[in-house]
């Protein structure tokens, strides 16, 4: 017999849902198979278990059916549906307690006749899985295939797409878990976590760059070697160059699959100057500034 799915969540029976759900993400992250390699039987047996509680108390619906008990902790109809005996009107009526299926349910409820032959009362579709995965800055931004060990011990390949954004949810189709009464299997829910990159950022399907360059390259222009998404490009800075002025990689940003579009690298410049400032140039800034200084849009 199952566990009361509330004492293996760790949780009172009056918990909110959020109280529920944190619970069990809590536990899923600590029970997970692949963080438990020296104790990976006995995880995964336990990791089931969370798992199948959540099913019950994790659904609003069959939270209230489990507390009303009309589900036990399997999730198993436990309330024998009866037909009390009713004589006036109905010759030959039902017997006082005479027991009905799902079948005259059905009847009752669409008239008899209307039923499909085919149609089954039992036809549950199977439970939405929820998954969390983590991935790259670029392998979000290029794609990827990653395998992943799901909820339920299960392992399944998957095709991150180009450009899918942080917090993004991908739906598999039929991934999830199989129905209890041999319908159709639910869907796998892959929730994307897109891990921080040290130099990109994103803004839309725009990729940010910082780019860091120094005096004299600011001063007399150059050619430099900058990193993309795709690979390395180099990026004429002409002379006179400020910090903050933003050169346009066209086409080098995220191409997203649902709207066909493709972003743009947009590079900033920032001036860095050398950690320390020896007498030559210290003597030839101050010759410089005696004969041309200037206001750089300072006000006052």
């Amino acid at each position: 017999m199952a566990e009361d799915p509330y004492k293996v969540l760790g949780v009172q029976r009056d918990a909110s849902d959020d109280d529920i759900r944190r619970a069990y993400r809590k536990l899923a992250k600590e029970l997970h198979p692949d963080l438990n390699p020296n104790n990976r039987a006995s995880a995964e047996e336990r990791f089931k278990k969370v798992s199948a509680a959540y099913e019950i108390v994790g659904d609003a619906s069959k939270r209230g059916q489990y507390d009303r008990g009309e589900i036990d902790a399997n999730g198993e109809q436990r309330r024998t549906y009866q037909r009390a005996h009713s004589g006036a009107g109905r010759g030959g009526g039902a017997r006082a307690g005479e027991e009905f299926g799902f079948s005259d349910i059905f009847s009752d409820l669409f008239g008899a006749g209307r039923r499909s032959e085919n149609a089954s009362p039992f036809g549950v579709r199977g439970r939405d899985v929820r998954y969390t995965l983590e991935v790259d800055f670029l392998e979000a931004a290029t794609g990827a295939k990653k395998r992943v060990t799901m909820p339920d011990s299960g392992v399944l390949d998957i095709t991150v797409p180009e450009g899918v954004a942080d917090g993004q949810t991908l739906r598999l189709k039929g991934q999830g878990s199989p129905s209890p009464r041999g319908s159709e299997a639910g869907d796998a829910l892959v929730e994307i976590k897109v891990r921080a990159h040290a130099s990109f950022k994103r803004s839309g399907d725009d990729i940010l760059l910082e780019l860091p360059i120094t005096i004299d390259e600011a001063v007399l222009g150059a050619k430099i070697e900058v990193q993309t998404i795709s690979g390395r490009v180099h990026v004429t800075i002409p002379k006179g160059t400020s910090t903050g002025r933003v050169f346009r990689l066209k086409g080098k940003g995220v191409h997203n699959t649902t709207t066909g579009n493709t972003g743009d690298q947009l590079v900033s410049v920032r001036i860095v100057l050398p950690e320390t400032i020896d007498s030559e140039l210290s003597y030839f800034m101050q010759e410089w500034r005696q004969k041309h200084s200037y206001n750089p849009g300072r006000s006052g």
